[in-house]
């Protein structure tokens, strides 16, 4: 029998079986053997040993169309990172952070922003503008006033998408509504410093409509530069790739070279002063790493 895991916890693991259940499962141990852990969101083969109890062993894990370290799951379509319009204020290069993560896994991204009820049209379109350029597809809602949450409902139709962002922005909230039943902790932000209490422990995929799955995971408050060097990392900024073929020069890091298309570009408003400013920063952490 074929499902997918949705949840991992203690050495057991939950596999969805569409239109049969849920299945409690353990993985053999040769999975141990050769040092292969199942991930939330891996297709797999189970042996039921107890249809009455819903119960089995994972058999087979089916090869993985990708798969993330943090947060630890697989065969994601898409990516909805989910950061707050205000309350917490976003943290713009945490966003850009993970934007890199996953233009590196080639994983499309949707940017939301909740709490837009907290803010005047005027920061909206300020936002809108940081990322236009980069392509990515952006979506405002306010999940507190159910505003504008079927559009992105579309959005996330017949997909496997992986929420993601920091505590205390709604992602459990947005949760709830997509699936009631999920019965969600919701964490209230803290008003001393202004960030979420962390309510979600571990990934959970979960079955929300036909061919339609949702990973919620652990909020995050730092993202590593693991897979990057200064050399590498100017090519997961999408916006920069129309101008770099008039850098002067090849392999122009768009830093301190002259004549440098991307620097022009952004200077003539094309690129999002925003967006160079967290490349150069993350550009001098790798540059600093190198040294060392």
């Amino acid at each position: 029998m074929q499902g997918k895991i949705i949840k991992g916890i203690g050495g057991f693991y939950y596999i969805y079986v569409e239109h049969q259940g849920v299945y409690e499962c353990k993985a053999k141990g040769v999975f141990r053997n050769r040092k292969v852990k199942p991930l939330v969101g891996d297709d797999v083969v189970i042996d039921v040993i107890d249809e009455s109890g819903k119960k089995g062993n994972i058999r087979e894990i089916l090869p993985r169309k990708n798969e993330l370290i943090r947060p630890a799951v697989a065969n994601i379509d898409q990516a909805l990172v989910f950061f707050a319009a205000a309350q917490p204020e976003p943290n713009l290069g945490l966003l850009d952070r993970f934007l890199l993560q996953m233009e590196y896994k080639d994983i499309p991204v949707i940017i939301g922003f909740n709490k837009c009820d907290l803010v005047e049209d005027a920061r909206i379109r300020e936002l809108e503008k940081i990322y236009k350029a980069s392509g990515y597809p952006m979506v405002f809602v306010s999940v507190r006033e159910s505003k504008y949450l079927e559009e992105l409902k579309e959005l996330l139709s017949g997909k496997t998408t992986a929420l993601a962002g920091p505590s205390g922005v709604g992602k459990s909230s947005l949760m709830n509504w997509l699936l009631p039943e999920a019965s969600m902790e919701t964490g209230a932000v803290s008003e001393k410093i202004k960030r979420g209490r962390h309510t979600t422990r571990h990934s959970e995929l979960f079955h929300i409509g036909e061919r339609t799955y949702l990973f919620d995971t652990p909020g995050f408050s730092s993202l590593y530069l693991n897979d990057f060097t200064d050399e590498t990392l100017k090519h997961y900024f999408p916006e920069f790739l129309n101008y770099e073929k008039t850098c002067r020069f090849t392999g122009c890091n768009h830093i301190n070279e002259p004549d440098c298309g991307v620097k022009n570009a952004m200077e003539e408003g094309k690129i999002s002063p925003v967006r160079y400013e967290h490349y150069v920063q993350m550009y001098g952490e790798l540059k600093e790493q190198r040294r060392y």
